[in-house]
């Protein structure tokens, strides 16, 4: 995924910031990629992210009380598997994540997502190239083009 990531940037001329908690090198001879890294603990990026994220921007993160952040400031949020989080979807995938971490919590076991496969990839390939299109949109305008994309690893 990062690795479209990185194309993307590239082709569309975005600079993009990966901010981790661990030592993650920009790809060599893409200067359009930078890499930020914070602390290591719960949500240091994720809380680095939110705070430096504006309106306008891509965030690429499959934490979704993250996404929950940002979706209310406008910013456009987008899972490794190519769902983007909305105004109109956060709320309820919030709730299912929530219900289904109190389940795991109670010992149940829910397994875990599906593999990260061809079509996964795809899927994200395409929402990323839809949803930069979309806010890309307003360069020819004269208006502010996105700035950040924040991936949280680790």
């Amino acid at each position: 995924m990062k690795e479209l990531v990185f194309r993307a940037a590239k082709r569309l001329n975005v600079p993009t910031v990966l901010v981790t908690n661990q030592r993650l090198q920009p790809p060599p001879g893409n200067l359009l990629v930078t890499a930020i890294w914070v602390d290591g603990g719960a949500d240091v990026a994720d809380q680095h992210i939110a705070a430096h994220a504006e309106p306008g921007d891509l965030v690429v993160t499959q934490d979704i009380p993250l996404a929950a952040v940002l979706v209310p400031k406008q910013v456009a949020v987008l899972d490794p598997r190519g769902d983007e989080h909305t105004a109109e979807t956060i709320g309820e995938r919030l709730s299912v994540r929530d219900f289904m971490d109190q389940l795991r919590t109670a010992g149940a076991v829910t397994g875990g997502p599906p593999p990260y496969d061809a079509r996964a990839k795809q899927a994200f390939a395409a929402a990323l190239d839809r949803v930069l299109t979309r806010l890309l949109r307003p360069r020819s305008r004269g208006l502010k083009v996105p700035d950040t994309f924040g991936e949280v690893t680790g």
